[in-house]
């Protein structure tokens, strides 16, 4: 059964008027009718009252006409339809009647007893009974409510009435257009417009529907031509296409397809594909929708294509899905080509991809595959597999000095060389640069790894030829075995690679079989890297002051600022690992920056103790830290904190003068001249130290702390030799307008001997041992409030 939009627009209405107005209506009704019942019975009790008194003495006298009176009065009363007066003797029983004198029915009876106050006292003489009218809803209504009733259910039906037809001609006969138009859509197939114009939301929607006819009128034209366009596309374009149904048949091909493979096209429509593909092969087509989840949505396969004159041709299909475009279409569209010359040619390329163009040996990738068919065959025949990883030592310094064609002709002799050592089945690779593994399988594979090993090495004794001299090498090497080390090929290869990098930071020219350590060290330093990094971003770097005292009085004349990391998790933590690690990846530099912010920083807060304002901070400089751009940020850094340049020390070593860097000799005299100071620290340890402090400008000398260490050593004569360097250096220095600081001063005995050597200024555990910030604040203040004690 269906509903006009009509009828349900009527039953709306209606059941609106029905669910508010009657409730209200009926209210209405009902506490008109009882404010109205409660007023007449409020007015015929008072008259009552008032005229029971009055019929008292004509009642106890039996006076009939003064009765009368009060009962013609009493029906006098619009609200009174009858009046009933009686006495206790039955003697006297007068009624009147204002309407009907028959009878009292469709009346209500309200009494009230007569009394008379004789001399006796009061007494019950008759009673006076009254006829009201019962009220009903409507009685009660006056006049003027009639009225406004009136007025009101004829507003409703108007409004009613109103809604309707306005509905039937704003809605429903547009609605009808809308519909009839549709209709004749749909049964005609032809796009009909609604002929409807209004400001309202009908006309916007029947404007809306004409604007997508028109659209649709257009897209299907355009559709037309487009599948026209597509159909001549298909078969004209010079490619072997085809299209697939969801069963593998052939639902079309292009001229293109039906010129090269020599088909007629009503001959293949509707046969499977896979009768025109070689027997040997078709299994390969069907298992190809199997790599549709891994290799996306389109699917290559290369097979043999067996053609109308009965040649085979290599075909690569690469099929889509026609699904996975996001259209409903079953089946697959499909692109074949001829690849015959093409896999022909990759049998000839396949040797030259996995060789090295300049040893003609095998390269990383032709290695990597050699690696997992040894261990392949070494787990059938369960026997090993070595694996020497060799790395050329100081290969680089060839290229750089000499030119890339001299270190392609070192390559190319120490391949000269290696293959004689060589058995059959052994597999040697360059994997890229001066790296070459070596593989060796079979039984004894370790022994005779390490025989080869050791040949190599020897190798290098003799020199290499290069343009009419000789070259000297060493070589690196890496050992590794399987199973033993390593559980795969990659593993393998790994664990060789790490065992020659360990080799080369145990001194190089040599052999190292991987041992777990080697791993452990790896990681642990992996750790460390990372720590850095992260350190670097989360600001975990801190300066540690340690005092410099004047040897005399043992009051701090400065303070060195120490790197230490402060790990959330581990705690502060050694900075010596953090150091060479740093060095290597190139972060010391960063790390440096850090460590003068918070130096600078440190030296502003212990310059507001008494007594400190005039010490200095010295910190240590790497080599990455020397930029241009240097003084500008020591200047900038002074500036923030209000420190005078005399009181900054840059310490330097002798990594940092040793190649006399033109570039760094101007950055530290520009620094000089700012007003800094230069330290050189660690003196006495290098080869050249004393050198340095003519050609650059130094202001400090630190002595190392090895020769402090020795100052009292009894046994031999290392003391005495020791006491004579330094009392040599200190001099020198001295000579040289240089203050001298002895590092590494522990004991009493120490300070006593450097005392008398003349040197200046002292720094040890004898005096304090570094210490964050705030911990040397406190140390600070205590001490200046004892001496402040003793003073007082």
């Amino acid at each position: 059964m269906t509903h006009s939009v009509e009828s349900r627009f009527i039953a709306i209405i209606s059941g609106a008027l029905l669910v508010v107005v009657a409730p209200l209506f009926t209210l209405f009704l009902a506490l008109s009718s009882q404010q109205a019942a409660e007023n007449l019975s409020e007015h015929v009790n008072l008259v009552l009252v008032t005229n029971s008194q009055a019929l008292g003495k004509p009642l106890w006298d039996l006076d009939t006409d003064s009765i009368h009176q009060v009962a013609t009065m009493l029906i006098a009363d619009p609200a009174i339809n009858g009046v009933q007066i009686s006495d206790n003797t039955g003697k006297l029983n007068i009624s009147e009647v204002d309407v009907n004198p028959a009878d009292f029915r469709g009346l209500e009876a309200i009494s009230e007893p007569i009394f008379y106050k004789s001399q006796q006292g009061m007494r019950s003489v008759g009673s006076i009974t009254v006829y009201v009218p019962k009220l009903g809803w409507f009685s009660a209504l006056h006049q003027m409510e009639m009225a406004f009733i009136s007025i009101f259910i004829i507003t409703i039906l108007t409004v009613f009435g109103a809604a309707i037809l306005g509905n039937r001609v704003m809605v429903i006969k547009p609605l009808m257009r809308l519909t009839a138009a549709i209709e004749a859509t749909r049964r005609l197939g032809s796009r009909h417009h609604v002929d409807w114009r209004s400001n309202d939301e009908m006309g916007r929607l029947a404007k809306s529907f004409n604007e997508m006819q028109t659209l649709l009128e257009r897209e299907e034209r355009e559709l037309k031509r487009a599948h026209q366009q597509t159909t001549e596309i298909y078969n004209l374009t010079p490619a072997m296409l085809f299209s697939l149904t969801s069963g593998d048949q052939i639902a079309a091909v292009s001229d293109y397809w039906l010129l090269a493979t020599g088909y007629r096209r009503e001959d293949v429509i509707g046969h499977p594909f896979s009768e025109l593909v070689a027997p040997a092969d078709r299994q390969i087509y069907a298992r190809r929708k199997q790599q549709a989840k891994s290799s996306g949505p389109a699917i290559e396969v290369t097979v043999r294509f067996l053609c109308a004159d009965s040649r085979l041709m290599d075909v690569l299909i690469v099929e889509t899905e026609l699904g996975t475009a996001g259209g409903s279409i079953p089946g697959s569209l499909s692109v074949m080509t001829d690849v015959t010359e093409l896999r022909q040619s990759e049998l000839r390329n396949r040797q030259q991809a996995i060789s090295d163009h300049l040893t003609g040996l095998l390269n990383r990738q032709g290695f990597e595959a050699a690696l997992d068919q040894k261990i392949a065959e070494a787990d059938k025949a369960r026997t090993e597999v070595a694996c020497l990883f060799v790395d050329l030592d100081r290969f680089k310094a060839i290229n750089d000095n000499l030119g890339h064609a001299a270190g392609d002709t070192v390559l190319c002799q120490f391949v000269e060389r290696t293959k004689p050592m060589l058995n059959d089945g052994d597999t040697a690779s360059r994997l890229g640069g001066d790296e070459f593994a070596i593989l060796i399988a079979g039984d004894g594979a370790e022994r005779r790894a390490a025989e080869l090993s050791q040949k190599i090495v020897d190798m290098f004794e003799v020199p290499f030829r290069i343009q009419g001299t000789g070259v000297r090498l060493s070589a690196s090497i890496g050992l590794a075995f399987y199973p033993s080390h390593a559980a795969s090929a990659a593993e393998l290869l790994q664990k060789s690679d790490m065992a020659m990098y360990a080799r080369k930071r145990d001194g190089k020219n040599g052999a190292q079989v991987y041992d777990p350590a080697i791993l452990d060290q790896t990681r642990e330093r992996a750790e460390i890297e990372s720590d850095i990094e992260v350190a670097i971003a989360a600001s975990w770097f801190e300066a540690h002051f340690q005092p410099i005292v004047d040897i005399e009085t043992g009051v701090p004349s400065g303070f060195e600022a120490l790197m230490r990391m402060r790990h959330p998790r581990k705690g502060l933590m050694s900075p010596a690992g953090i150091i060479s690690v740093a060095e290597e990846t190139g972060s010391i530099g960063q790390i440096g920056n850090l460590i003068l912010e918070d130096a600078m920083a440190n030296l502003a807060r212990v310059s507001r103790l008494p007594g400190m304002g005039e010490t200095y901070v010295a910190v240590n400089f790497s080599p990455l830290q020397f930029e241009p751009g240097l003084p500008a940020r020591l200047a900038g850094l002074l500036g923030r904190y209000g420190i005078d340049p005399s009181r900054l020390v840059v310490e330097i070593t002798e990594a940092v003068l040793m190649h006399d860097n033109p570039e760094i000799r101007t950055i530290l005299n520009e620094i000089h001249r700012f007003g800094c100071r230069i330290a050189l620290d660690d003196f006495g340890t290098g080869y050249s130290s004393l050198s340095y402090m003519s050609r650059f400008p130094v202001d400090i000398v630190k002595i190392d702390q090895s020769f402090i260490r020795s100052l009292t050593e009894q046994t031999g004569d290392i003391g005495s030799k020791n006491r004579m360097l330094v009392e040599g250096i200190s001099a020198i220095s001295h000579k040289m307008n240089c203050k001298v600081v002895a590092e590494g001063v522990e004991t009493e005995e120490q300070r006593s001997l450097l005392r008398q050597m003349g040197i200046d200024y002292a720094q040890g555990y004898l005096f304090s041992k570094p210490r964050e910030i705030s911990e040397l604040l406190s140390a600070l203040s205590t001490r200046q409030a004892e001496i402040e004690s003793m003073a007082s």
